[in-house]
């Protein structure tokens, strides 16, 4: 455990490293902008599998918690002046927030009726959003970028290496939980609830927990995106493909292990980046919901439980 735990920070650093070298030695900004939106669904698609992977309760509400983050980013800016640093702390902030609160509303329902009322969070913050005219209402609000600071050369750069700390930290927390008696607590929640329950297994507390935790990742992760466009409005912050999308990244590459996840959002968006520049951005959600349709039928474990079922057959094959 300490060793594989002392490899996983080594490969964080190198990470992070690989990512600050990219901004002194690339010139174009272009892999900057894309690289953003890859490292973006990594982190939404981990933080999203804390609570829909590891405890099974099918979130749709990943746009609602995505835009508040924008949003806060926003209110902060105007009214403040913010730094870029406190407007992802109180995202988080304001996410943890409203995870613990969707976890009093809602941890009673289960299945299907969890994910509606999800759905139905993001519509009524959108509402409310949409009707809020300091922050742009539905027209939507310019953002302007302050001076970027050494050791960058421009605000893309920044906003790509912030990132891609973020994902170090979204991966790093969903494997702490993973490993840890939460983890296991949650697995056995996911299983059989009632069973659980039974053997003394803090459920809803265990839930409760799972929502903040995914709720202030999920929210540090939007705090950037008016920074990034320079823009924001309540139909692109609360889009709807930001749930499905994550939704469909972590079942793809499966949510049965922490990498799961990262590979599924590595694949899915480096693949819709690819078309969105040598087809078209309308071709994203056709790939989206082949591949879904594809994996769920074919590896329902996704790309994890696929290679373990190959691994498991190559050896068996072997003896």
């Amino acid at each position: 455990m300490k060793r594989s735990g002392a490899a996983f920070w080594i490969g964080a650093a190198a990470f992070l490293a690989v990512a600050f070298v990219m901004t002194k030695v690339i010139g174009n900004q272009y892999p900057f902008f894309a690289g953003y939106v890859i490292l973006q669904f990594i982190a939404l698609a981990v933080a999203w599998s804390i609570l829909g992977g590891y405890a099974g309760y099918v979130n749709f509400g990943t746009s609602a918690f995505y835009g508040v983050g924008v949003y806060a980013s926003v209110f902060l800016v105007k009214a403040f002046g913010a730094p870029l640093p406190v407007q992802i702390l109180t995202a988080a902030a304001i996410g943890a927030l409203m995870g613990f609160a969707l976890g009093l509303l809602t941890l009673r329902m289960q299945g299907i009726f969890f994910s509606i009322a999800t759905i139905a969070l993001t519509i009524i913050i959108e509402t409310v959003v949409t009707n809020w005219r300091y922050v742009g209402g539905a027209a939507g609000i310019q953002i302007q970028r302050p001076p970027v600071t050494a050791p960058f050369d421009n605000y893309v750069q920044l906003l790509f290496f912030i990132q891609a700390v973020l994902v170090v930290l979204a991966v790093a927390i969903s494997r702490y939980i993973q490993n840890s008696w939460i983890g296991r607590g949650l697995q056995a929640l996911k299983d059989d609830e009632l069973a659980a329950e039974c053997s003394g297994v803090p459920t809803l507390r265990l839930k409760l927990l799972a929502c903040v935790i995914s709720g202030a990742l999920l929210c540090a992760v939007g705090a950037p995106g008016a920074m990034y466009l320079q823009y924001a409005d309540p139909s692109s912050a609360f889009n709807l493909n930001y749930s499905v999308s994550t939704l469909a990244m972590s079942l793809i590459g499966g949510t049965a292990h922490w990498i799961g996840p990262v590979i599924g959002a590595i694949v899915l968006s480096t693949t819709q980046q690819l078309l969105t520049v040598t087809i078209s951005s309308e071709v994203n959600v056709l790939v989206l919901g082949v591949m879904l349709v594809l994996f769920v039928v074919g590896a329902p474990e996704g790309i994890i439980g696929l290679a373990r079922r190959i691994f498991h057959r190559s050896n068996e094959g072997r003896e």
